[in-house]
Formats: structure tokens, C-alpha cells, sequence
């Protein structure tokens, strides 16, 4: 093995201490897997309809989705929709949008329904941001059932700069209004959400007995902060974080959720063969 190749298995093994959280977890009666999606699933990419998990993520994502005891759930703060066309779930993962203002937990769920004033509310700040991108050149808006995100990306790093500052300015004291930062992003809602009272909805419907959260962005320590002890928690990339297992980029998620579906397969045969009578 050369090197260069040496290096780079090297680069892409999980730490002692996260392999053996998740040998740990895996035992577990009922395992809620959650993720973020964009940054931890898939790379951050320049056009957010264009972001796709990477092979490997998805299909190890899958395989966990089919095993007994265990659920798969997507938390983003992406819109339900929008979710659903990038990152293709499997048929049972659940899914909870826009920051943990929409969820979908099978057939029958209900969408997210604004009252007349929210969508009065939200109306207003649209129009807001729109005048800013007019004037901002290389942001650009996405719209969400309860909100609106600048995004600034593809803008110079100055411009990006003023057009969050000055969207703050008009609409921070909004009574209302919520915002949220993120990678060349700024996050407006007219419902108070976090991706933290995600996880702990989920925890309760699911009666998951440990949760495993993997995210990469600032909106992901909602998450990262609701989780308990036995629960494992996974910062993807160099930020600060509260997580206490990090990994670099989402190519390391893959590796991750590989050793999760080998060791939960695993710990699932043994606790089935075991409670068959001799």
C-alpha cells in the first residue's frame, strides 16, 4: 500500500471511542436513527435541488431502515417536500421538515396548517427578503410551508454579509418572526421550531430506548443538545459543537452508518435467536 493510500484509510477510519458508542448503542431494545441531511447524508452543494446522499449513506441508511426495533428518521431543515426529492427516504423513514416545524410519520399525517395571522406574518417577511435579493446579487429565496430562507451561497462574501445583516435588522425584533443561522443561510419562520424538539417528538412516538444524531450545522445543536445519557451524538465537521463524537465530513457518515447497520444486524440476530425456545 502506498502512502498516499495509506493516508487516506486512514482518513476515513472512525476513532476507538465512536466505534465502541456504536457497538454500545446498537445493543440497545429500540434504536431511533436520526439525521440531518444536507452537510451530514449528502455534501453541501452549491444548488440545494441538487444535493443527493452519497451512495454509500443510503444504502447502509436503508438496509438500518428494514431491521426489527430499529426506525430511521431524516430531521432538516428543509421542507417537507423539498426533502423528500433529494433525499429519496425509504418508504418507513420518518421525516421531520423546516426545523421541526412539519413531521411526517406515515400515511395519514397531517401537514402543517397556518393560521391567517402566520400567513399574513409570513407574506410580509417574503416581501422583505425579496427586496433584499434584488439587491444582493447571487442570493437568492427558498420558501418553506412556514417560512422563508435566504440563501447566499453563491454570493461574494461581502455581499452575503450585508444581505443577512440588513434581513436581520428588519425583521429580528418582528414580533413573530424566529430566525436561525446556518451555513450561508438565514432561517425565517413564522413557527417556533427547533430541530431538538424534533428529536424529542420522535423519541416519544417511536419509544426508542437510544437515539443516534449525526449533524453538521449550527441549527443541528438543537438536536445535539436534547439528547440523554446512552444516546450518541455526531458533529460533522471542524465547527464547535456540544457532540460528543465528531467526524469529518459526510464521506465519514458513510462509514459510520456502515459500522451501525453491521453491528445493529449483528445485535439484532443474537437477541432474536435468543428468545427462540430450544
Amino acid at each position: 500500500m502506498t502512502p498516499d493510500a495509506r493516508r487516506a484509510k486512514h482518513r476515513l477510519t472512525l476513532s476507538p471511542e465512536l466505534r465502541e458508542a456504536i457497538r454500545r448503542i446498537a445493543a440497545t431494545e429500540h434504536l431511533l436513527v436520526a439525521m440531518d441531511f444536507d452537510g451530514t447524508m449528502a455534501p453541501i452543494v452549491g444548488r440545494a435541488e441538487d444535493a443527493r446522499p452519497l451512495p454509500r449513506s443510503a444504502a447502509a441508511f436503508a438496509g438500518l431502515a428494514v431491521l426489527p426495533r430499529t426506525t430511521t428518521a431524516l430531521i432538516s431543515g428543509r421542507a417537507l417536500a423539498s426533502l423528500r426529492a433529494v433525499a429519496s427516504p425509504p418508504v418507513d423513514t420518518l421525516l421531520i421538515g423546516s426545523h421541526g416545524a412539519e413531521a411526517w410519520l406515515g400515511p395519514g399525517s397531517a401537514g402543517l396548517t397556518l393560521d391567517e395571522e402566520q400567513k399574513s406574518r409570513l407574506a410580509e417577511v417574503r416581501a422583505i427578503l425579496a427586496d433584499i435579493v434584488e439587491e444582493a446579487p447571487g442570493t437568492l429565496l427558498e420558501d418553506k410551508p412556514a417560512g422563508v430562507v435566504l440563501h447566499t451561497r453563491l454570493a461574494a462574501d461581502d455581499v452575503a454579509e450585508d444581505a443577512v445583516a440588513a434581513a436581520r435588522s428588519l425583521l429580528q425584533d418582528r414580533k413573530g418572526v424566529f430566525l436561525k443561522d446556518g451555513k450561508r443561510v438565514l432561517e425565517t419562520s413564522v413557527v417556533n421550531a427547533s430541530k431538538g424538539e424534533g428529536v424529542t417528538f420522535l423519541r416519544q412516538i417511536t419509544g426508542a430506548t437510544a437515539v443516534l444524531f449525526a449533524g453538521d450545522d449550527t441549527t443541528d445543536e438543537d438536536a445535539l443538545a436534547r439528547l440523554e445519557p446512552g444516546d450518541v451524538g455526531v458533529k460533522v465537521g471542524l465547527d464547535f459543537t456540544q457532540a460528543q463524537y465528531r467526524v469529518e465530513a459526510p464521506v465519514h457518515v458513510a462509514e459510520l452508518l456502515e459500522v451501525l447497520l453491521q453491528e445493529r444486524s449483528m445485535a439484532v440476530a443474537e437477541e432474536d435467536s435468543g428468545a427462540i425456545p430450544d
